[in-house]
């Protein structure tokens, strides 16, 4: 399959990059920011709704688009660009993954529905750890009469104060398999710890005490659980990626920009021949990135069994590239570059934070080398 996107998906990418330059500036961000840490913006979430951006994934027969993740992957990106601040990695991206795997029919009807209407927010929780491991899961689902029991503590939850739905992954104490379920955010037990990060985005440190829920919450049938969230994990490390895509895209046509308009000695630091070799270095990489990032989408919508190699592999190349780039690109801006004024510091302080959901460069690289056998 050859590493470019059809005319479709390229009519997509154009009408997201519109509709963000007009309606997303980076001001946006900090206008949010400035607003108590505000997590998004209702009317542009409501726009995003109805230019379909919900439904870009979900199959037709339940009045989606079924436009694939290759589609989706160009949307994030020119999110990526704005730092648009807005619930589509945690509620698209992730939950609208989960409910497409699972068997639940009546549930996936009703939760797509919800979903693309705009109507609800969702998120996964499931990090229990300082650092990422998908194998720890130390809470516990019980079975009380007709009712289920929930406990346990979560960490790191994506969105997790505007959510409505919280899709927990919990331990059976029946069988031992993963599963999950989604509860709703109000529900009696559960508690919030929320803690504003460097990205200036809220991520939640969850507490579930005796939350009952039945059993048509369930998402996981046939324990299926572990199996969903794989496969969930590592379609979102493509969407991460392709969003630190257009974080570090923006970030160095920035700095290109202000290396051909800053001067130093009564000449235009761009002449400097030591900034142009790092400019190229980064350009290299980037180049690269765009290829490894479209093939693990093109992954992702064909079903290509190497998706999981692929997913680390974009993961990893994108944390280490979007670390290269953006640190160059501060840089490169000198002393103002660490400022609140010049808005080059925000693509530092996303990557950051975007490399270390779903795992880090050094958690995917081990990762790709054990598929290889290393």
């Amino acid at each position: 399959m050859s590493l470019v996107i059809n005319e479709e998906q390229n009519m997509l990418k154009s009408s997201a990059k519109e509709l963000l330059d007009l309606k997303s500036p980076i001001s946006l961000m900090r206008e949010l920011r400035d607003d108590n840490y505000n997590q998004f913006d209702p009317d542009l979430w409501k726009e995003m709704v109805e230019m379909g951006w919900t439904a870009l994934t979900v199959p037709e027969e339940y009045n989606g688009l079924n436009f694939g993740y290759v589609g989706l992957g160009q949307v994030i990106e020119e999110m990526g660009k704005k730092l648009t601040v807005s619930p589509m990695i945690s509620t698209v991206l992730v939950s609208t993954t989960i409910v497409g795997l699972s068997k639940n029919e009546v549930l996936k009807s009703k939760l797509f529905d919800e979903i693309m209407s705009g109507k609800k927010l969702c998120t996964l929780a499931h990090e229990e750890s300082s650092h990422h491991n998908p194998n720890i899961d130390l809470s516990i689902i019980s079975n009380n009469n007709e009712k289920f029991i929930l406990n346990g503590k979560k960490r790191f939850v994506i969105d997790g104060t505007i959510s409505d739905y919280l899709i927990v992954s919990a331990n059976s104490e029946s069988n031992g398999s993963l599963e999950l379920v989604i509860i709703d955010s109000k529900s009696k037990g559960i508690t919030f710890n929320n803690k504003v990060h460097m990205d200036s985005k809220i991520y939640s440190d969850i507490s579930f005490n005796n939350v009952e829920f039945s059993k048509d919450n369930f998402l996981s049938t046939e324990n299926d659980g572990k199996k969903i969230l794989k496969k969930a994990l590592d379609i979102a490390c493509v969407g991460l990626a392709a969003e630190m895509l257009g974080n570090i895209q923006q970030a160095f046509d920035m700095t290109i920009q202000y290396l051909k308009e800053r001067e130093q000695f009564g000449v235009k630091i761009g002449s400097f021949q030591a900034l142009q070799h790092r400019s190229a270095i980064m350009f290299g990489e980037i180049e690269l990135c765009k290829s490894i990032v479209l093939k693990a989408l093109q992954a992702i919508d064909s079903g290509d069994e190497n998706l999981p190699e692929l997913a680390s592999l974009a993961k990893s190349k994108l944390g280490l590239t979007s670390k290269l780039v953006t640190n160059e690109a501060v840089q490169m801006h000198g002393g103002i570059g660490v400022t609140d004024d010049a808005d080059i510091g925000f693509f530092l302080k996303r990557v950051r934070v975007s490399q270390r959901i779903f795992g880090d460069s050094n958690y995917h690289l081990d990762r790709v080398a054990k598929f290889n056998s290393y």
